[in-house]
């Protein structure tokens, strides 16, 4: 397993490119499953949830083909080859269940295996289950497996008992290829909804309000190739966002959609973080001294729990207690003993976290539990005195690209050791 070492006590200074959104190209990528002709998907992030999701596609029956120097991906799937996604490839990524939709949608049956990922609590996938059903497929569950089949989707009203981003996207993609209408309540209004939405509809979906809490899609017969380039991932600006703003820095980030980071922006300033937004750009000043501010995370456009490690490193190093409330998933504090391991004063209760600082971090050597956690380490550790040993960085692998190298370039003493 790679490590990543790395000193404390450097500012960061100059400018960072953002990425393309993974959670808006994994949807993307398997939507080329919705058609026979060719998918160009552009500024596709280089990180190990899209490889994972190209050789998924590939046993499927997909032409994929990747572009790493100008961050694309061609894909066409002529004929599905097999309508099953194995445990082997959906352990490490729980997004391979949103091929379920598309697979059930051109060819009437599907089966995946149950999906795995990050270690955060519990995501069961079975709002989107009766929301197959809702369309009429059958849906058991056997050996892992998912197994789904039907003879034509048939559009209907689906409520959501809770928001789901993953299940609004596979259902949607489902229902473009559907008989009829269909009406998705109380859907996600995350971003890479609306981006995969920009997506179908490029290739010829009827689709209306998506980023709302309300979706109408009107099913057609078949849909067509497209161009799409996806947009900038919000979870690694704000991620940049908040290193800028703890190492006393000033960041520039570039490729970005500042609207898409209110939330954190609007946070970042109670902190006392000076910021400049503009189109495709936000300029970060941090400040000598930090001011606590109370965290609450929910669903877009609401504080995300994406973001919510990030910021708890942030808050060791305000001057007072933040409390942080974790909404989302139950089991989203795993890096707050690897924090409090580096010196941070931390109480758990429950669902809620009493961070107190500023506390005098200093460098240890931590293990990574997921993808977020592993972030906020980093940062812990660009504050840290002395060096930090960052473990089973494979999980930072599969979300953000090439992230040693970006703090590198803008003056984090960072390395990675194999």
């Amino acid at each position: 397993m790679d490590k990543l070492r790395i000193q404390g006590g450097k500012c960061l200074q100059g400018a960072v490119r953002i990425s393309g959104a993974k959670n808006s190209a994994l949807p993307a990528m398997a939507a080329s499953l919705l058609t026979s002709e060719e998918l160009l998907l552009e500024n596709i992030p280089l990180v190990n949830d899209i490889y994972t999701a190209r050789r998924l596609l590939r046993e499927l029956g997909a032409q994929v083909e990747f572009d790493p120097s100008n961050h694309t991906v061609r894909m066409r799937v002529p004929k599905i080859e097999s309508i099953e996604a194995p445990y082997d490839l959906v352990k490490t990524m729980r997004a391979s269940v949103l091929v379920l939709g598309p697979l059930l949608a051109r060819t009437g049956k599907a089966r995946v295996s149950m999906p795995g990922g990050c270690a955060i609590g519990a995501r069961p996938i079975n709002l989107h289950l009766k929301g197959f059903e809702k369309l009429g497929a059958t849906v058991k569950m056997e050996h892992g497996y998912v197994e789904a089949a039907c003879e034509r989707l048939r559009g209907a009203n689906i409520v959501f008992d809770r928001i789901t981003v993953t299940g609004t996207e596979n259902l949607m993609m489902a229902a473009t290829l559907a008989e009829g209408r269909t009406v998705l309540e109380n859907s996600a209004m995350e971003p890479e909804v609306a981006d995969i939405a920009d997506l179908l509809i490029r290739m010829g979906a009827r689709i209306e309000g998506a980023g709302t809490s309300t979706i109408t899609i009107d099913g057609v017969r078949e849909l067509k190739g497209a161009t799409h380039r996806i947009i900038p991932d919000r979870i690694e600006a704000g991620t940049f966002l908040i290193a800028g703003a703890v190492t006393e820095g000033e960041l520039t980030l570039t490729d970005v959609v500042p609207g898409h980071l209110s939330s954190v922006i609007e946070k970042l300033r109670e902190t006392g973080v000076a910021l400049d937004a503009e189109t495709g750009k936000i300029t970060v000043y941090g400040p000598h001294d930090l001011s606590p501010s109370d965290l609450t995370t929910r669903e877009y456009p609401g504080f995300a729990t994406d973001m919510q490690a990030q910021y708890m490193a942030l808050a060791t190093q305000a001057n007072g207690i933040s409390l942080i409330n974790e909404n989302i998933f139950e089991n989203r504090f795993m890096h707050a003993s690897e924090l409090m391991r580096m010196g941070a004063n931390i109480r758990l209760d429950g669902p809620r976290a009493i961070v107190a600082g500023k506390t005098r971090l200093t460098g240890a050597s931590v293990i990574a539990s997921d993808l977020r956690a592993s972030a906020s380490l980093v940062i812990a550790a660009l504050v840290a005195d002395g060096y930090t040993i960052v473990d089973r960085v494979y999980h930072l692998d599969r979300g953000y690209e090439k992230l040693e190298d970006k703090l590198r370039s803008v003056g984090a003493q960072i390395e990675r050791l194999k």
